[in-house]
């Protein structure tokens, strides 16, 4: 699996990511609903319907970013608490506006850190969920295993992550779309071409589909299955502890 990074500097992947989403924070609800034609609700849909499940009390949200992921579980589950951890502090002093707006104040809090070294101690969350996250750990078996350890027993994580479509036409459109448009767009938008040529990239060397799968269960995850979503766009990842 290749390492693609950011800006190609010589800062850890880690720090490039946060510094790449700090800048774009302002502009990222708006371009993540507008270039996904506002599919990406509909993704979300499906992974609280996978955390539903489990009638979960106490969740986390790693790679929380503004907190989508966190406020629709909170009005949709009711769970006792969500903690939402990000390396961006910029994503997250968003998130926190629309968590007050929205009154989840007492369910949803989120909190500055790396999600490759969580803070908690272990088995103590039943459900683990990641949206668009995993991709940008610096180590993905290191942060996995963080995952796994502060789940519960018998607790469930699920993951959405982009994907790579395989059918024809619609991989050849929608390779396009992302390699040139998209960058081009976010570029004119949120002044930061790099970042957008960075979601192409690194969606290119990301193990998906088995070969995620197949992680999942090194990392000591049972269970483990993987649906795909929208022609294979996007795919969502199960798993138990």
């Amino acid at each position: 699996m290749g390492q693609i990074t950011p800006y190609n500097e010589q800062e850890s992947k880690t720090r490039q990511v946060s510094r790449m989403f700090d800048r774009i924070a302002p502009y990222y609800d708006f371009l993540n609903h507008f270039l996904s034609l506002g599919i990406d609700r509909g993704w979300r849909r499906k992974a609280i319907a996978e955390v539903a499940q489990d009638q979960p009390q106490r969740i986390l949200d790693i790679a929380t970013g503004t907190a989508d992921l966190a406020i629709a579980m909170a009005e949709k589950l009711q769970p006792q608490e969500i903690i939402g951890v990000d390396i961006a502090p910029k994503m997250l002093e968003i998130g926190r506006v629309k968590v007050r707006d929205k009154g989840l104040n007492k369910i949803v809090h989120l909190e500055d850190g790396d999600s490759q070294e969580l803070r908690f101690p272990d088995n103590q969350f039943d459900v683990v969920t990641a949206a668009f996250g995993v991709r940008n750990f610096e180590d993905l078996g290191k942060g996995l295993s963080e995952m796994y350890r502060v789940l519960k027993p018998g607790g469930k994580i699920v993951v959405l992550e982009f994907s790579r479509p395989k059918l024809f036409p619609f991989k050849q459109i929608f390779n396009a779309y992302f390699k040139y448009l998209l960058p081009l767009i976010g570029r004119f938008t949120s002044n930061d071409q790099r970042a957008y040529a960075y979601l192409y990239e690194s969606v290119q060397v990301f193990p998906e589909g088995q070969e995620l799968v197949n992680i999942f269960e090194k990392t000591g995850f049972k269970s483990n299955r993987c649906t795909a979503l929208t022609l294979g766009v996007c795919s969502i990842y199960v798993g138990f502890k």
